[in-house]
Protein backbone atom coordinates (compact mmCIF):
# COMPACT_ATOMS: atom_id res chain seq x y z
CA UNK A 1 0.00 0.00 0.00
CA UNK A 2 1.81 3.33 -0.75
CA UNK A 3 0.39 7.18 -0.11
CA UNK A 4 0.35 9.44 -2.47
CA UNK A 5 2.28 12.58 -2.34
CA UNK A 6 0.98 14.38 -5.53
CA UNK A 7 -1.41 16.69 -3.25
CA UNK A 8 -4.93 16.92 -3.39
CA UNK A 9 -6.02 17.80 -7.30
CA UNK A 10 -6.98 20.35 -8.96
CA UNK A 11 -9.78 22.79 -6.55
CA UNK A 12 -12.49 23.25 -8.45
CA UNK A 13 -13.27 27.16 -8.89
CA UNK A 14 -16.86 28.64 -8.08
CA UNK A 15 -18.18 25.43 -5.54
CA UNK A 16 -21.28 24.92 -4.02
CA UNK A 17 -21.70 27.26 -0.86
CA UNK A 18 -23.14 24.42 1.18
CA UNK A 19 -22.91 20.88 1.76
CA UNK A 20 -21.59 18.53 -1.42
CA UNK A 21 -24.57 15.62 -1.48
CA UNK A 22 -23.37 14.46 -4.69
CA UNK A 23 -20.63 14.86 -7.68
CA UNK A 24 -20.93 12.42 -11.13
CA UNK A 25 -18.57 12.41 -14.37
CA UNK A 26 -20.42 12.40 -17.30
CA UNK A 27 -20.14 8.37 -19.57
CA UNK A 28 -18.91 11.30 -22.69
CA UNK A 29 -16.47 13.77 -21.53
CA UNK A 30 -14.99 15.41 -18.51
CA UNK A 31 -18.27 16.89 -17.94
CA UNK A 32 -18.98 16.75 -14.10
CA UNK A 33 -22.45 17.40 -12.19
CA UNK A 34 -23.02 18.54 -8.27
CA UNK A 35 -25.56 18.55 -5.85
CA UNK A 36 -25.57 20.68 -3.15
CA UNK A 37 -27.62 21.31 -0.11
CA UNK A 38 -27.21 25.38 -1.20
CA UNK A 39 -30.00 24.35 -3.60
CA UNK A 40 -27.84 24.11 -6.76
CA UNK A 41 -27.25 21.57 -9.24
CA UNK A 42 -23.81 22.67 -11.19
CA UNK A 43 -22.29 21.62 -14.06
CA UNK A 44 -18.40 21.98 -14.56
CA UNK A 45 -15.45 20.90 -17.44
CA UNK A 46 -13.62 19.66 -14.92
CA UNK A 47 -10.35 18.99 -16.92
CA UNK A 48 -10.58 23.04 -17.89
CA UNK A 49 -11.97 24.08 -14.81
CA UNK A 50 -15.09 26.14 -15.77
CA UNK A 51 -18.71 26.38 -14.22
CA UNK A 52 -20.14 25.61 -17.48
CA UNK A 53 -24.27 26.40 -15.70
CA UNK A 54 -26.06 26.16 -12.59
CA UNK A 55 -29.72 25.36 -11.98
CA UNK A 56 -31.10 26.89 -8.74
CA UNK A 57 -33.97 24.54 -6.97
CA UNK A 58 -36.78 25.12 -4.49
CA UNK A 59 -34.65 23.21 -1.39
CA UNK A 60 -31.56 21.10 -0.83
CA UNK A 61 -30.21 19.06 -3.65
CA UNK A 62 -29.57 15.71 -2.58
CA UNK A 63 -28.79 13.68 -5.70
CA UNK A 64 -28.10 14.03 -9.39
CA UNK A 65 -27.01 12.11 -12.83
CA UNK A 66 -26.71 12.91 -16.14
CA UNK A 67 -28.83 11.64 -19.01
CA UNK A 68 -26.82 13.06 -21.62
CA UNK A 69 -23.33 15.40 -21.89
CA UNK A 70 -25.36 18.75 -20.97
CA UNK A 71 -28.52 17.37 -19.58
CA UNK A 72 -29.01 15.59 -16.38
CA UNK A 73 -32.28 14.54 -13.66
CA UNK A 74 -32.12 16.29 -9.97
CA UNK A 75 -33.45 14.89 -6.81
CA UNK A 76 -34.56 17.23 -4.01
CA UNK A 77 -35.86 17.69 -0.92
CA UNK A 78 -38.80 19.90 -2.18
CA UNK A 79 -39.98 16.49 -2.92
CA UNK A 80 -39.30 16.94 -6.76
CA UNK A 81 -37.65 15.16 -9.67
CA UNK A 82 -36.34 17.37 -12.32
CA UNK A 83 -35.02 16.92 -15.86
CA UNK A 84 -32.40 20.05 -16.49
CA UNK A 85 -30.96 20.80 -19.68
CA UNK A 86 -28.12 23.16 -19.30
CA UNK A 87 -27.69 23.53 -23.07
CA UNK A 88 -30.99 25.64 -23.37
CA UNK A 89 -31.14 26.78 -19.56
CA UNK A 90 -34.81 24.93 -19.44
CA UNK A 91 -35.75 22.54 -17.04
CA UNK A 92 -39.05 20.22 -16.62
CA UNK A 93 -40.28 18.80 -13.53
CA UNK A 94 -40.96 15.24 -13.93
CA UNK A 95 -43.18 14.68 -10.76
CA UNK A 96 -42.79 14.59 -6.79
CA UNK A 97 -42.85 12.01 -4.06
CA UNK A 98 -44.56 12.68 -0.58
CA UNK A 99 -41.31 13.45 1.10
CA UNK A 100 -37.86 14.50 -0.08
CA UNK A 101 -35.86 12.78 -2.92
CA UNK A 102 -33.26 11.44 -1.92
CA UNK A 103 -31.69 9.26 -4.71
CA UNK A 104 -31.53 9.37 -8.51
CA UNK A 105 -30.37 7.09 -11.32
CA UNK A 106 -30.96 7.09 -14.87
CA UNK A 107 -30.83 3.54 -16.58
CA UNK A 108 -29.66 3.60 -20.23
CA UNK A 109 -30.79 0.03 -20.57
CA UNK A 110 -34.55 1.10 -20.22
CA UNK A 111 -34.23 4.59 -20.56
CA UNK A 112 -36.32 5.18 -17.35
CA UNK A 113 -35.38 7.32 -14.46
CA UNK A 114 -35.53 5.74 -10.90
CA UNK A 115 -35.79 7.83 -7.83
CA UNK A 116 -35.97 6.81 -4.29
CA UNK A 117 -37.55 9.06 -1.32
CA UNK A 118 -37.63 9.16 2.07
CA UNK A 119 -40.99 8.35 1.77
CA UNK A 120 -40.19 4.81 1.39
CA UNK A 121 -41.19 4.33 -2.36
CA UNK A 122 -39.09 3.82 -5.09
CA UNK A 123 -40.59 5.61 -8.55
CA UNK A 124 -39.77 5.10 -12.23
CA UNK A 125 -40.61 8.04 -15.03
CA UNK A 126 -40.42 8.16 -18.61
CA UNK A 127 -38.83 11.39 -19.40
CA UNK A 128 -40.04 10.91 -23.08
CA UNK A 129 -43.18 11.13 -21.67
CA UNK A 130 -45.18 14.38 -22.49
CA UNK A 131 -44.85 16.93 -19.50
CA UNK A 132 -46.92 16.31 -16.38
CA UNK A 133 -46.87 13.45 -13.75
CA UNK A 134 -49.71 11.63 -15.16
CA UNK A 135 -47.49 10.81 -18.66
CA UNK A 136 -44.01 10.15 -16.88
CA UNK A 137 -45.13 8.38 -14.09
CA UNK A 138 -44.09 4.68 -14.72
CA UNK A 139 -44.97 2.86 -11.65
CA UNK A 140 -44.50 3.31 -7.69
CA UNK A 141 -42.61 0.65 -5.76
CA UNK A 142 -43.15 0.41 -2.03
CA UNK A 143 -39.86 -0.20 -0.26
CA UNK A 144 -39.85 -1.41 3.58
CA UNK A 145 -38.06 1.57 4.56
CA UNK A 146 -36.80 5.61 3.61
CA UNK A 147 -34.53 4.69 0.44
CA UNK A 148 -30.70 5.93 1.63
CA UNK A 149 -28.92 4.93 -1.45
CA UNK A 150 -29.45 3.47 -5.31
CA UNK A 151 -27.12 1.80 -7.89
CA UNK A 152 -28.05 -0.13 -11.09
CA UNK A 153 -25.91 -2.17 -13.23
CA UNK A 154 -27.59 -3.52 -16.50
CA UNK A 155 -30.68 -4.81 -15.88
CA UNK A 156 -30.08 -4.69 -12.12
CA UNK A 157 -31.16 -2.59 -9.64
CA UNK A 158 -29.82 -2.29 -6.01
CA UNK A 159 -31.79 -0.26 -3.42
CA UNK A 160 -30.47 -0.06 0.32
CA UNK A 161 -32.58 1.68 2.50
CA UNK A 162 -33.01 2.44 6.55
CA UNK A 163 -33.30 -0.50 8.31
CA UNK A 164 -30.51 -2.47 6.80
CA UNK A 165 -32.55 -3.43 3.84
CA UNK A 166 -31.75 -4.00 0.63
CA UNK A 167 -33.80 -5.09 -2.25
CA UNK A 168 -32.25 -6.11 -5.99
CA UNK A 169 -34.65 -5.96 -9.00
CA UNK A 170 -34.37 -7.21 -12.62
CA UNK A 171 -36.13 -3.74 -14.66
CA UNK A 172 -37.93 -6.08 -16.87
CA UNK A 173 -39.86 -6.88 -14.18
CA UNK A 174 -40.48 -4.03 -11.19
CA UNK A 175 -44.05 -5.72 -9.65
CA UNK A 176 -41.57 -7.45 -6.94
CA UNK A 177 -37.75 -7.51 -5.80
CA UNK A 178 -35.73 -10.56 -7.35
CA UNK A 179 -33.96 -10.53 -3.82
CA UNK A 180 -34.83 -9.42 -0.19
CA UNK A 181 -31.91 -9.04 1.59
CA UNK A 182 -30.35 -7.75 4.78
CA UNK A 183 -27.32 -5.48 5.09
CA UNK A 184 -24.57 -8.05 6.39
CA UNK A 185 -23.37 -4.78 8.43
CA UNK A 186 -24.61 -4.39 11.68
CA UNK A 187 -25.20 -0.09 11.48
CA UNK A 188 -26.57 1.96 8.79
CA UNK A 189 -25.73 1.83 5.02
CA UNK A 190 -24.64 5.19 3.82
CA UNK A 191 -23.58 4.31 -0.08
CA UNK A 192 -24.29 1.01 -2.36
CA UNK A 193 -22.57 0.42 -5.61
CA UNK A 194 -22.85 -2.46 -7.87
CA UNK A 195 -19.51 -4.05 -9.59
CA UNK A 196 -18.93 -2.87 -13.58
CA UNK A 197 -19.01 -7.01 -14.25
CA UNK A 198 -22.37 -7.05 -12.78
CA UNK A 199 -21.69 -9.52 -10.29
CA UNK A 200 -23.00 -8.23 -7.02
CA UNK A 201 -22.52 -4.62 -4.91
CA UNK A 202 -20.12 -2.72 -2.79
CA UNK A 203 -21.87 -1.27 0.53
CA UNK A 204 -20.77 0.46 3.17
CA UNK A 205 -22.22 1.83 6.78
CA UNK A 206 -21.57 4.49 9.15
CA UNK A 207 -19.28 2.18 11.05
CA UNK A 208 -16.58 2.48 8.91
CA UNK A 209 -17.11 -1.15 7.17
CA UNK A 210 -17.50 -1.74 3.94
CA UNK A 211 -19.42 -5.14 2.63
CA UNK A 212 -18.09 -7.19 -0.76
CA UNK A 213 -21.49 -8.87 -2.21
CA UNK A 214 -22.88 -11.16 -4.66
CA UNK A 215 -25.43 -11.64 -6.53
CA UNK A 216 -25.34 -15.17 -7.28
CA UNK A 217 -27.76 -16.67 -4.45
CA UNK A 218 -26.12 -20.65 -4.63
CA UNK A 219 -23.91 -21.56 -2.14
CA UNK A 220 -20.73 -21.07 -3.98
CA UNK A 221 -21.13 -17.46 -4.73
CA UNK A 222 -22.28 -16.45 -1.49
CA UNK A 223 -19.38 -18.27 -0.12
CA UNK A 224 -17.02 -15.33 -2.03
CA UNK A 225 -18.98 -12.58 0.07
CA UNK A 226 -16.97 -10.76 3.10
CA UNK A 227 -16.87 -7.57 5.04
CA UNK A 228 -13.90 -5.48 6.06
CA UNK A 229 -12.87 -2.13 8.00
CA UNK A 230 -11.86 1.05 6.95
CA UNK A 231 -11.52 4.63 7.66
CA UNK A 232 -11.00 4.69 11.53
CA UNK A 233 -7.70 5.06 13.62
CA UNK A 234 -6.65 4.15 17.13
CA UNK A 235 -6.00 6.58 19.56
CA UNK A 236 -5.00 6.68 22.57
CA UNK A 237 -5.57 2.67 22.68
CA UNK A 238 -9.33 3.46 21.58
CA UNK A 239 -10.53 2.91 17.86
CA UNK A 240 -12.32 5.89 16.60
CA UNK A 241 -14.23 4.88 14.12
CA UNK A 242 -15.91 7.28 10.63
CA UNK A 243 -18.66 6.79 8.67
CA UNK A 244 -17.80 5.74 4.96
CA UNK A 245 -19.82 7.88 2.81
CA UNK A 246 -19.18 7.29 -0.46
CA UNK A 247 -17.79 4.37 -2.59
CA UNK A 248 -16.59 4.43 -6.75
CA UNK A 249 -15.47 1.76 -9.41
CA UNK A 250 -12.69 2.40 -11.52
CA UNK A 251 -14.13 1.77 -14.98
CA UNK A 252 -11.08 -0.11 -16.46
CA UNK A 253 -9.24 -2.37 -13.30
CA UNK A 254 -12.70 -2.70 -11.38
CA UNK A 255 -10.76 -1.62 -8.08
CA UNK A 256 -12.76 0.91 -6.26
CA UNK A 257 -12.27 4.23 -4.02
CA UNK A 258 -13.79 5.02 -0.50
CA UNK A 259 -14.73 7.93 1.06
CA UNK A 260 -14.90 8.62 4.84
CA UNK A 261 -15.94 11.31 7.21
CA UNK A 262 -11.83 11.00 8.58
CA UNK A 263 -10.93 13.36 4.99
CA UNK A 264 -9.23 9.80 3.65
CA UNK A 265 -9.94 8.57 0.08
CA UNK A 266 -8.93 4.75 -0.05
CA UNK A 267 -8.65 2.92 -3.31
CA UNK A 268 -9.06 -1.11 -2.77
CA UNK A 269 -8.23 -4.23 -5.00
CA UNK A 270 -11.62 -6.45 -3.49
CA UNK A 271 -10.49 -9.34 -5.52
CA UNK A 272 -7.09 -9.61 -3.57
CA UNK A 273 -8.75 -8.00 -0.62
CA UNK A 274 -5.85 -5.51 -0.75
CA UNK A 275 -5.81 -1.88 -0.01
CA UNK A 276 -3.54 -0.05 -2.75
CA UNK A 277 -3.57 3.33 -2.03
CA UNK A 278 -4.28 6.04 0.43
CA UNK A 279 -4.33 9.90 -1.17
CA UNK A 280 -3.24 12.60 1.10
CA UNK A 281 -5.82 13.66 3.61
CA UNK A 282 -9.12 16.25 2.30
CA UNK A 283 -9.56 19.54 4.52
CA UNK A 284 -12.97 17.79 5.75
CA UNK A 285 -15.13 14.97 5.32
CA UNK A 286 -15.31 12.97 2.16
CA UNK A 287 -18.67 13.26 0.82
CA UNK A 288 -18.95 11.72 -2.66
CA UNK A 289 -16.59 10.66 -5.45
CA UNK A 290 -16.52 10.01 -9.01
CA UNK A 291 -13.88 8.31 -11.89
CA UNK A 292 -14.17 10.18 -14.96
CA UNK A 293 -15.10 7.77 -17.99
CA UNK A 294 -11.67 6.67 -19.01
CA UNK A 295 -10.44 6.39 -15.48
CA UNK A 296 -7.95 9.24 -15.62
CA UNK A 297 -9.55 12.05 -13.38
CA UNK A 298 -10.87 11.21 -9.94
CA UNK A 299 -13.53 13.78 -8.44
CA UNK A 300 -13.36 14.11 -4.71
CA UNK A 301 -16.19 16.41 -2.60
CA UNK A 302 -14.20 17.65 0.67
CA UNK A 303 -17.62 18.40 2.34
CA UNK A 304 -18.88 18.61 6.03
CA UNK A 305 -21.57 16.21 6.44
CA UNK A 306 -22.46 17.11 9.93
CA UNK A 307 -21.55 13.79 11.26
CA UNK A 308 -20.77 15.43 14.90
CA UNK A 309 -23.63 18.31 14.49
CA UNK A 310 -22.75 22.39 13.93
CA UNK A 311 -19.27 22.88 13.92
CA UNK A 312 -16.76 25.33 12.46
CA UNK A 313 -15.45 23.46 9.32
CA UNK A 314 -13.25 24.12 6.05
CA UNK A 315 -15.04 25.52 3.14
CA UNK A 316 -16.79 22.94 0.93
CA UNK A 317 -14.70 22.09 -2.49
CA UNK A 318 -14.67 19.78 -4.97
CA UNK A 319 -10.64 18.48 -6.22
CA UNK A 320 -10.38 17.03 -9.04
CA UNK A 321 -7.21 14.64 -9.39
CA UNK A 322 -5.10 12.94 -12.10
CA UNK A 323 -4.79 8.89 -11.51
CA UNK A 324 -1.99 7.18 -11.91
CA UNK A 325 -2.23 3.41 -12.84
CA UNK A 326 -0.21 2.83 -9.83
CA UNK A 327 -2.79 3.67 -7.60
CA UNK A 328 -5.62 1.61 -9.35
CA UNK A 329 -3.95 -1.17 -11.13
CA UNK A 330 -4.34 -4.48 -9.06
CA UNK A 331 -0.91 -5.66 -8.24
CA UNK A 332 -0.16 -9.27 -10.17
CA UNK A 333 -0.32 -12.26 -7.34
CA UNK A 334 3.18 -13.56 -6.53
CA UNK A 335 2.98 -16.91 -6.73
CA UNK A 336 6.93 -18.71 -5.14
CA UNK A 337 8.24 -21.04 -7.40
CA UNK A 338 8.07 -24.52 -5.57
CA UNK A 339 11.30 -25.79 -7.31
CA UNK A 340 13.86 -22.74 -7.05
Amino acid sequence: MALSNAGTGIELANPPSDGISNLRFSNHSDNLLVSSWDETVRLYDASANVLKGEFKHGGAVLDCCFHDDSSGFSAAADNKVRRLVFSHGKEDILGKHDAPVRCVEYSYVSGQVITGSWDKTLKCWDPRGASGQEHTLVGTYVQPERVYSLSLVGNRLVVATAGRHVNIYDLRNMSQPEQRRESSLKYQTRCVRCYPNGTGYALSSVEGRVAMEFFETSEAGQSKKYAFKCHRKSEAGKDIVYPVNSIAFHPIYGTFATGGCDGFVNVWDGNNKKRLYQYVKYPSSISALSFSRDGRLLAVASSYTYEEGHKDHEPDAIFVRSVNEVEVKPKPKVFANPNP
